[in-house]
């Protein structure tokens, strides 16, 4: 009798006899649950904010990272996860997406927003909607809903109404401290047809919120949703809603979503590099992240950062800048809010 044959008699024999064994099945076991989001980086430090605004802020990220988390807690899939979390920031005056969108050059609002889906790579974005009120949930009714990756202005607008999704007038984006913000702006540009060349302050630049998670089957999301830079003009496009550049997630790596000055990110493919130094080069998403916003892009003048999970539920988010708005939850642990580099 082969040695093959005698082990399936084995194995048979504890079937019929009713003892119970398991199989080493690693896609049985629930994976590791964690979510991390970002509000935005920038020239953010204690001088910046009196104690009422930062109470505000890190206020505003439990809540964001409890709505995200909890999904996952529940069973809930990593996409239900980041536009959980994605949507408290939307409808929060205090960040640079939703409600309290930056203004363009001509006082209005255009916003732009991302989501892809790390198990089947697959995407939907959109660029310059001024009538959705959540950018997020458009983003994902394009990648669900249609054959397209990226809808954009009027044409995502009127999917938009097709799809169901609320409507808004542009001046429900509307915040006093944006306005002032513009203000400003409009006053260190000068006259209006130089806005497309003259460079503004760094605190000019930047905004924008994200989420990226992993769910207990394992699989990668990644969200990011804002309002662009103060004063932009002619339909400018950051990296937000660029698949690669602002946004990406693949469960063979990682799930990113970034924030800083867009045209670098854009340019340095910057999301989609830290996750091809993991899937390829085999390095960590610490090694990996560090690399690409400190190394990469920092000496080249791109400044912002990332935020970034693994399938394991590795958490990293590093930055260049003076501060960035984030918060993560790894499985039953406590909530991490941090808004300075230290």
């Amino acid at each position: 009798m082969s040695r093959s044959f005698t082990g399936l008699l084995a194995v048979l024999a504890l079937c019929t006899s009713g003892a119970s064994f398991a199989f080493d099945d690693h896609a049985a076991a629930d994976n590791p649950i964690a979510i991390a989001i970002h509000g935005g980086a920038g020239t953010i430090t204690r001088e910046n904010l009196s104690p009422e605004q930062e109470q505000a802020y890190r206020a505003k990220l439990n809540e964001a990272i409890d709505a995200g988390h909890a999904v996952l807690a529940q069973g809930g899939t990593s996409m239900d996860a980041v536009i959980a979390a994605v949507q408290i920031m939307e409808a929060s005056p205090l960040f640079n997406a939703g409600i309290g969108a930056v203004y363009t050059f001509d006082g209005e609002h255009e916003l732009d927003a991302s989501i892809m889906d790390g198990k089947t790579r697959e995407a939907g974005a959109v660029a310059g909607v001024k009538t959705v009120k959540s950018p997020i949930a458009l983003a994902r009714a394009v990648m669900e809903q249609s054959v397209h990756v990226m809808l954009s202005g009027t044409g995502a607008e009127q999917f938009a109404q097709e799809q169901g999704l609320e409507q808004v007038t542009n001046d429900y984006f509307n915040t006093e401290h944006r306005y002032q913000q513009l203000e400003r702006a409009r006053e260190q540009l000068g006259e209006a047809d130089k806005q497309a060349y003259l460079a503004l302050d760094q605190k000019f630049k930047y905004g924008t919120v994200g989420a990226v998670a992993v769910d207990k089957h394992g699989n990668l999301a990644a969200a990011t949703s804002t309002g662009g830079m103060t004063a932009k003009r002619y339909g400018r496009v950051g990296d937000s809603p660029i698949i690669g550049a602002g946004t990406w997630a693949d469960n063979e790596s990682c799930a990113i979503s970034a924030t800083g000055h867009g045209e670098y990110f854009i340019r340095y493919h910057v999301a989609a590099d830290i996750c091809s130094r993991v899937k390829y080069l085999g390095e960590s998403v610490q090694v990996a992240g560090d690399t690409v916003i400190h190394d990469v892009l920092l000496p080249q003048g791109g400044t912002g950062g990332v935020i970034i999970i693994d399938a394991d539920g590795n958490v990293h988010m590093p930055f260049n800048t003076e501060g960035m708005y984030r918060a993560s939850k790894v499985g039953d642990g406590q909530a991490e809010v941090a808004i300075y580099r230290d």
